[in-house]
């Protein structure tokens, strides 16, 4: 049996050692009132960076400055989601929740207790990784 693979692209903002996660709303079809890494599907003929551009625009109301990718990973959700991880460590305006029902700053340490998924746990564990690597 064939399953179709919805691509996304996520997006950790990193500023001060903390990492933004959202609280996602009831009504979204794909995980529910999850903790997340904020992100959204890429749209017929966007790339990836593309769509981490626009999605960030579309979830957070500003405009991603520097980024850099991290990592792909599958997450079975209510479509199996291959997402592209993105961290961006620059970004001009303002940090306006959209679409979730919160956004808010947590450490490393407190967000890898607080993320539902265990794709946006391992994609926070490899940017840490290769932050050592660095």
């Amino acid at each position: 049996m064939r399953q179709d693979i919805y691509p996304c692209s996520s997006f950790l903002l990193i500023q001060d050692g903390q990492v933004l996660l959202e609280k996602r709303s009831e009504h979204k079809a794909c995980d529910p009132n999850l903790v997340a890494i904020p992100g959204g599907h890429i749209e017929q003929g966007e790339s990836p960076e593309q769509a981490l551009v626009r999605e960030i625009k579309e979830e957070l109301d500003i405009q991603a400055g520097q980024y850099q990718h991290i990592c792909s990973l599958y997450h079975p959700s209510a479509e199996l989601q291959l997402i592209h991880y993105y961290a961006v460590l620059a970004w001009s305006g303002e940090i306006n929740a959209l679409e979730a029902d919160a956004v808010y700053w947590r450490s490393f340490a407190q967000a890898e207790l607080e993320l539902d998924t265990a794709a946006d746990k391992l994609a926070l564990a490899e940017y840490l990784r290769l932050q050592q690597t660095i």
